[in-house]
């Protein structure tokens, strides 16, 4: 059995949205769960097994892997997608460091940059800076269309999908945006944000638009 924990409008839904380009959407069972969210929304929920009560979960066998990088290789190497690169393809190593890169680098970044804290010299030692990872994912983009090579990869949907909540940190025009824009047409973006959109409101949550707008 494989399940996903997932909690709509989250860093979960990036999985989801994986799932449902490999075909697989109907093989794992997606389980909604609470979290607790910025501005004191959600709360706690004890069905969710995660250790720090967040998303995503998937539960494998009894077992579990927690972070989006892991759930997404283990999910494309398990149902051998094409959207991951198995062991013996030559782009594996391409493939596992973006993988790795968006949570060591690209995520704290945004987000160190959103609170204003991307300029101090420590946080440059720790994980560079703005410039630099916009910089290293152009280098990608001048060799091929996606970050691992000429076709989209689970890669693509991890590093791209901070952007989605950040737009206005991407450059107005260029490869990072020409790429982020085929991430997002590669995507059912519109069923994701219906399907989350529902979900919410069995939670008891209130939309997106209602959220921003109390901000």
């Amino acid at each position: 059995m494989v399940k996903l924990y997932h909690s709509p409008h989250s860093r979960s839904s990036g999985v989801h949205s994986l799932l449902r380009l490999m075909g697989k959407e109907t093989d794992v069972d997606i389980q909604i769960v609470h979290i607790k969210r910025q501005g004191g929304l959600g709360q706690g929920d004890p069905s969710n097994p995660h250790p720090e009560g967040k998303v995503p979960l998937l539960e494998v066998e009894g077992g579990y892997i927690r972070e989006r990088g892991a759930i997404m290789l283990w999910l494309t190497d398990h149902y051998d997608s094409a959207l991951g690169r198995g062991p013996n393809h030559p782009a594996r190593g391409n493939y596992l460091s973006w993988l790795f890169y968006y949570g060591n680098v690209v995520e704290p970044i945004l987000y160190l940059t959103y609170l204003d804290m991307a300029d101090n010299k420590m946080v440059y030692e720790w994980c560079r800076d703005q410039a630099t990872m916009f910089q290293q994912i152009e280098n990608a983009l001048k060799k091929h269309q996606f970050l691992v090579d000429d076709t989209l990869s689970a890669a693509d949907i991890l590093v791209s999908a901070p952007f989605q909540w950040f737009p206005d940190l991407i450059p107005e025009t260029g490869l990072v945006r020409d790429w982020f824009d085929r991430c997002m047409a590669a995507q059912d973006t519109q069923f994701i944000d219906s399907y989350d959109a529902e979900q919410m409101k069995v939670l008891g949550l209130p939309s997106l638009e209602e959220i921003y707008e109390d901000a």
